[in-house]
C-alpha cells in the first residue's frame, strides 16, 4: 500500500477514539462517527500499513518497577554522534534516544530502579562506550506531563 496518503478528519476521528478507548471495537467507534465498522477498520488498517498510526497498550513506569526517571545529555567528540546514540539505545535503561544540536550530541531518556543503579550505568555502561566526551544527567524529580498520545513509528519489520 501506498504511504503517500495524508491523514484527514475522519482518521483523526477514528484516532481521538482510539485514544480515549484504545479497547474500543470498530463497530463502537463507528456508531460514535456515524460511520460503518467495514469503514473504521479499513482505514486504521491503511494508517497501520502506512505507518500513520500504531494501537499500544500503555503503562506507568513503576509497573515495571523503574522508580527513577532521568535525562542525559552527551557531548560526543572523535566519533559520529549516530555511532554513539545508536550503542547507547541498545542499553536496556535507555527509554528514548535523541541526537540534538545545540552544546549537546544525544539527550537520552533514561530509567532505573533505584537511584543505587545509576553509577554502575554512568560509568560501567556509558563509560565503556568510546566517544562519549561528558555526560549531564538530570534526575526527574516529579512528572509535571509526560504526553505519550504521538510519537514517531518505527519502520515495520516485516
Amino acid at each position: 500500500m501506498k504511504n503517500d496518503f495524508e491523514i484527514d478528519d475522519t482518521d483523526r476521528a477514528i484516532i481521538d477514539e482510539l485514544r480515549r478507548n484504545g479497547r474500543a471495537t470498530n463497530q463502537q467507534i463507528a456508531e460514535g462517527l456515524n460511520l460503518t465498522a467495514a469503514t473504521v477498520s479499513s482505514r486504521i488498517r491503511r494508517m497501520e500499513n502506512a505507518n500513520k498510526l500504531r494501537v499500544v497498550a500503555v503503562s506507568d513506569f513503576r509497573a515495571h518497577g523503574y522508580n527513577v526517571l532521568m535525562e542525559v545529555a552527551i557531548e560526543v567528540d572523535n566519533r559520529p554522534a549516530t555511532d554513539v546514540a545508536q550503542e547507547l539505545a541498545a542499553l536496556p535503561e535507555v527509554f528514548a534516544a535523541h541526537l540534538t544540536t545545540g552544546r549537546y550530541d544525544i539527550d537520552l531518556l533514561v530509567v532505573l530502579q533505584t537511584i543505587d543503579q545509576l553509577p554502575d550505568l554512568l560509568m560501567n555502561k556509558f563509560g565503556k562506550i568510546k566517544g562519549i566526551r561528558s555526560m549531564i544527567p538530570a534526575i526527574a524529580v516529579d512528572i509535571v506531563k509526560y504526553k505519550f498520545d504521538v510519537a514517531p513509528i518505527e519502520a515495520r519489520e516485516d
